[in-house]
């Protein structure tokens, strides 16, 4: 895979948003995102000296957990197409001493890897961008080993409620044309849409798991609309119309003192006959 590959416009989209929303991701309140990609690698019968490929794998949430888990035989390789959250994982990597890590930047759904490469594929939070979502996940069937493991994770449904409904009321009372008009993550959200992205073959145990994310206090919850897929709907808003929804949501999370939000998660996994 050549770095210099040109992005779709769903990568350059994805390149865009989380590219921006790189600033928040080590933040206290985007703890989840560390917390399911290691729940995800944990799910996985990994070995000392296992080859791992994290496609999406933003900021080395599964990754890193992963390298660990492989030891210093072992070789973990990520992609994605935000750069910023590549250098984000870079730095996690080298400051844990993982010299078994390596991250590029290209688009996961066309890496050109040969097939049956690796002992494990894992893609958490991410298989929800693509735009032919089968053809992604049999893409990385074919990048899987005999013998081998695929992990898919979604979100489950109502993600992030009850701020979710709080942002995009703030959203549809400042310009109604941006509400859910980027939120791909609502797309899988029970086993069974997960479960039908595996080919045929693959067989996935599919579990989900229910999930409470906590905050210090409602305030914090704009560090997630900064440091997640709500980014693309802030960063398409004037700067005047940022602020009016950033004051509206919070008035409403602070009169509801919401602090403890729904994080839902679907775990699929499926290995490769050998």
């Amino acid at each position: 895979m050549e770095d210099d590959q040109p992005l779709s416009e769903h990568a350059r989209r994805a390149a865009r948003t989380y590219g921006a929303a790189a600033d928040h991701y080590a933040l206290a309140a985007l703890g989840f995102w560390d917390r399911f990609g290691t729940a995800t690698v944990a799910r996985l019968p990994l070995a000392a000296g296992d080859g791992v490929l994290d496609l999406c794998c933003g900021a080395g949430a599964s990754a890193v957990p992963a390298a660990r888990a492989v030891g210093p035989a072992g070789h973990v390789l990520g992609i994605d197409v935000a750069e910023p959250l590549l250098a984000l994982a870079r730095v996690r990597a080298a400051r844990q001493g993982l010299a078994n890590t390596e991250f590029r930047h290209g688009d996961a759904t066309c890496t050109g890897l040969p097939g049956g490469g690796f002992d494990a594929v894992v893609c958490v939070f991410g298989v929800f961008f693509a735009p032919d979502k089968p053809a992604f996940a049999a893409e990385m069937w074919r990048l899987v080993r005999p013998g081998g493991v695929l992990a898919i994770t979604t979100w489950g449904p109502g993600l992030f409620e009850p701020a979710n409904a709080c942002f995009w009321d703030a959203v549809g009372e400042v310009e109604p044309t941006l509400v859910r008009a980027f939120n791909p993550w609502d797309e899988i959200t029970t086993p069974a849409a997960l479960a039908d992205l595996f080919p045929r073959a693959a067989e996935p145990a599919v579990v989900a798991a229910r999930d409470q994310h906590q905050l210090d206090r409602p305030d914090s919850f704009w560090d997630i609309v900064l440091g997640s897929g709500y980014r693309a709907t802030i960063d398409a808003l004037s700067r005047n119309q940022r602020d009016q929804v950033r004051q509206r949501l919070l008035a409403q999370l602070r009169s509801r003192n919401i602090t403890a939000m729904r994080t839902d998660v679907i775990f699929g996994t499926a290995k490769r006959p050998g």
